[in-house]
């Protein structure tokens, strides 16, 4: 009886550890799975830390001066494009664009003639006037940073 308790338990041990294995093998392949996207490889933009402040009276911000005008300002890491949504609402956005982002030698966006949308000369991806992709290959927002406006100075921030 003694050795039948023992076989018993030492199947019962053997089946345990493959119901174990088993899990942690599900498991570790559905935590790699949750939350990627095979559409959305790219990088994020790296975060810097900095503090701009711009006074809107300054000829240079002459086009912050109306409705959906844009700027460029330095700061953040490749530069910032700072819009004006209304007289006291500005977003302001990493130059950065979100594909490809530590291309160097391009991945630069500007503002189109147009003045209607943000462009990346190198990927061709356009994005909106509030950072979100429109067209090419950037499936991610330009990285946004934080505006307080107070009298005529624009502080941006991260």
């Amino acid at each position: 009886m003694h050795k039948k308790t023992i076989a018993a338990t030492s199947r019962l041990r053997r089946s345990f550890r493959k119901g174990c294995v088993l899990a942690v093998v599900c498991l570790g392949f559905l935590l790699t799975a949750c939350g990627s996207d095979s559409n959305n490889v790219e990088p994020q933009i790296p975060y810097v830390s900095f503090s701009e402040s711009i006074n809107l009276t300054n000829q240079q911000y002459v086009n912050l001066r109306a409705d959906n005008g844009a700027a460029y300002v330095t700061g953040g890491l490749r530069g910032l494009i700072v819009v004006r949504q209304s007289s006291s609402t500005y977003v302001a956005f990493d130059r950065n664009c979100s594909y490809r982002v530590n291309d160097t030698t391009c991945s630069r966006v500007s503002i189109d003639p147009s003045r209607l949308f943000l462009k990346d000369a190198c990927c061709g991806s356009q994005f909106d006037l509030q950072g979100r992709p429109q067209s090419g290959p950037a499936s991610r927002s330009l990285r946004q940073y934080t505006t307080t406006l107070s009298g005529n100075i624009l502080n941006i921030t991260n």
